[in-house]
């Protein structure tokens, strides 16, 4: 069984969540925690430091916000959130305000992208919660117009893909502005060496809250592999949208690539929007909400969109090309299948990507299943023979259902 669909007869009662607080999610149809929710907030609500483990689309922000809320409107010291894209910054903003607004508890957003002055002003209003990205949040700091010392919690969300992005010495930054004593909680999908390093640095006895093994792919995902040559690639990509007709994330592993990708797709007459770093944060916002209202059937994206798109009913995943970092794979294809429901990954590889195949496969320790469209002639690996990493009992196995797609290779 899903661990998402498994029921817990009390709800979120018996957490130590506050009646109020239970009211909210109730109106707002949350009525039954997820794994890492359930774990991780009562642990939180007693003020510990917590590593959470779990895969995307877990409710993590839920995880962190319900204990961060609550701690907050017992007492007169502020919230921060450090998370690595703009995106992801006001996905939680989103989430944390629903809840939040009951007690009084303001935002503040400080990312990239948006006017230096009108957060200024946000600041003034004295925010109980900032959610930044760590980049503006030293513009801010270093401008003298926000200081860190009455910070008593620290979350840091998606910290492996902060790392991955280059924030190391920004975090570092950031930490010698904060106080010691303060609770601190790191939520990841991934666990690398350098956030035990943060971990062991950073953070006092810190409690592990593990719900998925590192590089766990989401649990109803059905994922294949098309080994496809690259000039193939765009024929074969407007095949699988004719058999797919739900919502479509794709991916491209360059800005380049991605409008390029985009542009063709409309050419083609589909309806699609792209996100990445080349856009601006106005028309970043206007893909993601576009794509989420049905403006746009499909959303082109580079990896900055991997871990800040929170939409419910992507059907399809395409990794038009394979990323550059085999962990950004299982955030990648984690932007379906969300919440419980069933989601479909497929990846597109040339004959030379052999070795990136394979990094995949030994990170999720599957076999991504082979399929073949009769319209494009059979390719395989060159050079060494191919030699997938074992199957695992998780993920793809004989039993569980195909893609709509195309069918494995004889």
């Amino acid at each position: 069984m899903n661990p998402l669909n498994q029921t817990n007869n009390h709800g979120f009662y018996g957490l130590g969540i506050a009646p109020k607080i239970i009211e909210l999610l109730e109106e707002m149809n949350f009525l039954t925690p997820t794994p890492i929710q359930q774990k991780a907030i009562p642990v939180a609500i007693e003020g510990k430091d917590i590593i959470g483990v779990a895969q995307t689309g877990t409710g993590k922000t839920l995880a962190f916000g319900i204990p961060m809320i609550q701690r907050l409107a017992q007492s007169p010291y502020r919230g921060l959130v450090l998370v690595p894209t703009r995106e992801l910054a006001l996905q939680v903003d989103e989430t944390i305000q629903k809840v939040g607004r009951a007690f009084g508890l303001r935002t503040a957003v400080l990312i990239g992208g948006a006017s230096m002055n009108i957060q200024i002003q946000h600041l003034r209003r004295n925010p109980r919660i900032i959610i930044a990205t760590p980049g503006r949040l030293i513009d801010h700091l270093s401008q003298g117009v926000l200081r860190l010392e009455d910070i008593s919690i620290l979350v840091l969300d998606e910290a492996d893909r902060m790392l991955d992005m280059g924030f190391a010495p920004q975090i570092e930054k950031i930490m010698r502005y904060l106080p010691r004593d303060r609770q601190t909680m790191l939520f990841s999908a991934t666990i690398p060496e350098k956030i035990v390093k943060i971990a062991a640095t950073h953070m006092k006895l810190p409690v592990s809250v593990e719900i998925a093994r590192s590089g766990t792919t989401a649990e109803k995902v059905v994922q294949e592999l098309f080994i496809i040559r690259k000039e193939d690639k765009s024929r074969l990509l407007n095949k699988l949208l004719e058999q797919y007709r739900g919502t479509v994330l794709i991916f491209s592993r360059t800005k380049r690539g991605a409008s390029r990708i985009n542009q063709g797709l409309r050419m083609a007459g589909y309806k699609a929007a792209e996100i990445h770093a080349d856009r601006s944060l106005a028309q970043r916002r206007q893909a993601l909400e576009g794509f989420k209202n049905g403006q746009y059937r499909i959303l082109v994206a580079t990896d900055i969109a991997a871990r800040g798109i929170d939409v419910k009913e992507i059907e399809l995943v395409i990794n038009y090309d394979l990323p550059d970092d085999a962990e950004n794979y299982v955030h990648r294809i984690g932007r379906t299948g969300r919440a419980g429901h069933t989601g479909y990954a497929i990846s597109l590889a040339t004959p030379d990507q052999r070795g990136e195949v394979r990094d995949i496969e030994r990170l999720i320790r599957t076999t991504l299943p082979i399929g073949q469209h009769p319209e494009f002639p059979s390719a395989n690996f060159e050079n060494a023979p191919y030699s997938p990493a074992p199957p695992r009992r998780r993920g793809f196995h004989q039993g569980q259902q195909r893609p709509r797609g195309f069918g494995p290779r004889k």
